[in-house]
This record gives structure tokens, sequence and C-alpha cells, in this order.
């Protein structure tokens, strides 16, 4: 696949099939991760792959934060429940972490990286056939969440990663054009 099909074309799966991503088939996404600019060659990144176990305490853990916006209890262990499986269930998960740098400006430089890191595994995922989700946001500093990922408190989690195949591949949402955001200066 060409590049600029697999950046046009990429989307957010959020429904795969059943059928199991190998071990080889990760590390060919994890080759392609690494492959990644990172400034100083500091090689920030640290994957994490989640077997079916792992997955499920995540879930236990996102399913719990879910579950204090709802007032039933019983309906809130149902969303603890549904939540852990699912993520039980998925074929692949890989969480991408990045070393914290005591120098600022080298941590920011690293954290790009890891970013850039994410991006080159959802494309070498897409161009193989796979799908991926990639998932950020306040669960990943949960220290619940950073025991089932098994992160050392040293470590930055920047993103998580669902893979599969994609049992279902939305539509293409529009953007505005890059023209729209460009500012051209002589």
């Amino acid at each position: 696949m060409h590049v600029f099909d697999a950046i046009q074309t990429r989307r957010s799966i959020k429904q795969f099939t059943d059928r199991a991503i190998t071990r080889e088939e990760i590390e060919r996404l994890l080759e392609a991760a690494v492959q990644a600019p990172n400034h100083r060659m500091t090689e920030p990144w640290r994957f994490y792959v989640l077997g079916p176990e792992a997955r499920t305490a995540f879930g236990t853990v996102l399913g719990g934060r879910k579950a204090k916006r709802v007032e039933d209890p019983e309906a809130a262990k149902a969303v603890v429940a549904k939540v852990a499986r699912s993520h039980g269930d998925l074929p692949a998960m890989v969480v991408v972490a990045m070393t914290q740098h005591e120098n600022p400006e080298i941590r920011e430089e690293d954290y790009a990286s890891a970013l850039m890191a994410v991006q080159n595994l959802s494309l070498a995922a897409h161009a193989s056939g796979l799908g991926s989700h990639i998932k950020s946001g306040a669960v990943m500093n949960d220290p619940a969440a950073r025991a089932a990922f098994g992160v050392p408190d040293d470590q930055r989690v920047v993103a998580m990663i669902e893979l599969g195949e994609p049992a279902a591949t939305p539509d293409r949402r529009d953007r505005a054009p890059a023209t729209d955001w460009t500012v051209w200066r002589d």
C-alpha cells in the first residue's frame, strides 16, 4: 500500500473479528514503530503487549471509571463486567509508554517521537490489513491502569492501541483541507 493511500484510508476500528493476531504480526508492527524519528536517538519508546488477563484487568479499571457515572449499583457492576469482557476479548492490545528524561526539552522531543511511533504502528497495521484504535486520556495515568499495563512509575503512558482484523470499517469523515490551517510566510 502506498503511504498516501494508507494515510487517506486508515480509520479507527472499533469492531474486530475473532482472528488472533500473531506475535510475528505484532513484532512487525513494533519494528515499524521504532522507525519513527527521534531527536538525539534517545529511543524513548517502551511497548507493553497485553495478553487476555492484562487486557481484562485494564478493562476492569476502565469499566470502574465508567461505572462511577451509573447510579444503580447492579447496572454499575454490569458496566464493569461488560468493559472488562470486551477488553479481554480484543485480539491484541499494545501500550506505548516513554522514558522520562530529566531534561524538559528532551522529554518533550521524546513525547513527540513516541507519538510518531504510535502513528507508524497504526499505519503499518492498516497497510497489513489490520485495524487499530488509538486511545489516550486520563485513564492512562490511573495507578490501577498502569498496574494492569505493567508500566513502571518512571515511564509515561502515551497511548493504548487496540489491534485486530477489522469486522467493520467506518466511513471517512470529512475534514477541512490543509489550506484552511496553513499560513505561508515570506
